[in-house]
């Protein structure tokens, strides 16, 4: 069986919601068998960029903040949504300044994540930060968070021991955690 064997083809589209950072559409699909199925989906207008701020000696720059649909302070690397005609890298970049008051010499593209594809288009772009310096942080109108520093090993157990529940901060920390020999 190839990949053109599994597709679904779009019959009918109904927007449901339109709103500032996302769309909601209502779609019906002819299945690979012919039969007809329904497609909530819901469409990420610019998609985001995170990045693990990584210092020279194994410390990762780490933000904590409300994520109010889960009513919890969640354990997060710095990311946000691209603006539009941003290119991934410099949205890693300004999150990581207006966040975490640092600059990074060194970007590293750690690839793409589809945080929840049964039914979100969102594309995160995830990314390692090296060769840090300070710089002033700005954070955004309504954005309130706290920035700490953690060892990555210290992160990584976390992931393993379900304390960091975020899907970008689990996968690009450990990524991050593999790229540099420790495993």
């Amino acid at each position: 069986m190839n990949k053109q064997d599994l597709m679904e083809t779009t019959l009918s589209t109904e927007p449901i919601f339109d709103g500032r950072i996302f769309s909601v559409r209502k779609d019906v699909v002819a299945l690979p068998d012919g039969q007809e199925s329904t497609r909530e989906v819901v469409h990420h207008k610019s998609g985001g960029a995170c990045v693990v701020p990584l210092t020279a000696d194994g410390m990762v720059y780490i933000v904590r903040q409300c994520r109010y649909p889960y009513a919890d302070v969640l354990l997060e690397i710095p990311a946000g949504k691209l603006d539009p005609g941003e290119a991934p890298e410099q949205c890693a970049a300004r999150e990581l300044k207006e966040e975490c008051g640092v600059t990074a010499g060194k970007l590293t593209s750690l690839g793409t994540l589809y945080p929840t594809p049964a039914y979100v288009d969102e594309v995160i772009h995830m990314f390692l930060a090296e060769e840090l310096s300070p710089a002033v942080q700005h954070l955004d109108d309504g954005e309130f968070l706290e920035v700490e520093k953690l060892p990555l090993e210290t992160l990584v157990e976390q992931v393993l021991s379900g304390e960091v529940k975020d899907s970008k901060t689990q996968a690009a920390l450990l990524k991050t955690w593999i790229l540099k020999g420790r495993k």
